[in-house]
């Protein structure tokens, strides 16, 4: 099928090369103006760029599609044969005008069971909730965010150990398996309207998201550190200083919230507002993420 593609971060990437690995004619690549990254702050290119570059495909790159003249390369496509546009984790709203231009419409890759976590940040929120499965749903575009019908969903679980950034790769992979296999059988899948039932809003994270309050539970603070790792990276006060906190478990404990409880081979116990958390990979501002026998080298601690 000829396709039009739409995406920006390494899920979408993996998206498009399984549809390129398929067979499938890509013939325009919609993503994110380059943004800058890292330490030198240089403008770097999406995933999904260089995917596009490295096969020599056309590239779009509009910093949003209010304007009617910005549809003119979506336009073009459809024109040459374009039949369908596949949208995955593009970070743009597509107006309806848009969604109106490819014959066969709009597949969107979403890494969620819908209805639950429509919106920008899906696999974080579920790991955040303690959901204890997720997975894949390929749906028609509509105006609404996430709302259109379903017509593909893959189920997969989440173990008590995933990060996003574990879950995310095993999300990309299954959601390029599932849009090539949508593609596949399209004409045969049914249509099915999302329920109203269960409709959840996984909304974008922010930094202030991963600041722990010592005062929740230790377990709803054991899901934060995996949820919010790679990015943004938990933070919390520790001893009186800011400290990226990336591994730790729940654990019996008891306390004034923020107090440390035990400080071991086997990590630092802190007291939360229920139970403790023992935190085993932890990062100084400036400095690397640490096991927390390395880290203690650097920063010794004792229990209050």
């Amino acid at each position: 099928m000829k396709l039009i593609f739409a995406g920006t971060p390494e899920f979408a990437a993996t998206a498009l090369e399984a549809l390129l690995a398929a067979g499938h004619d890509v013939v325009l690549v919609l993503t994110q103006p380059d943004r800058p990254a890292g330490r030198g702050m240089n403008l770097q290119a999406s995933a999904v760029k260089q995917v596009a570059l490295a096969h020599g495909i056309p590239l779009h790159q509009p910093e949003r599609l209010k304007d009617p003249a910005t549809h003119q390369p979506i336009r073009e496509a459809c024109g040459s044969g374009a039949e369908l546009m596949v949208v995955a984790a593009y970070g743009l709203i597509l107006p309806q005008a848009v969604l109106d231009l490819p014959p066969r419409g709009c597949l969107n890759i979403h890494a969620s069971l819908l209805p639950r976590w429509r919106g920008a940040a899906p696999i974080h929120r579920a790991i955040e909730a303690g959901d204890t499965q997720t997975g894949i749903t390929i749906m028609r575009m509509e105006a609404g965010l996430d709302t259109g019908p379903m017509l593909l969903t893959s189920v997969i679980d989440i173990e008590a150990d995933d990060t996003t950034g574990r879950l995310h790769d095993r999300l990309a992979a299954l959601g390029g398996r599932g849009i090539v296999d949508a593609l596949a059988r399209l004409d045969a899948l049914p249509v099915v309207p999302q329920p109203e039932a269960g409709v959840t809003y996984a909304g974008k994270v922010t930094k202030a998201d991963a600041q722990l309050d010592w005062s929740q539970p230790a377990a709803a603070l054991a899901r934060k550190l995996r949820a919010f790792n790679p990015f943004p990276g938990a933070t919390a006060m520790l001893a009186g200083e800011p400290v990226k906190l990336w591994r730790g478990e729940a654990v019996s404990g008891q306390g004034a919230p923020g107090q440390v409880l035990a400080v071991d081979a086997n990590g630092i116990v802190v007291a939360c507002g229920e139970g403790a958390l023992r935190l085993t990979e932890l990062q100084k501002p400036g400095g690397r993420r640490l096991a927390s026998a390395d880290f203690l080298r650097g920063t010794p601690l004792k229990p209050d």
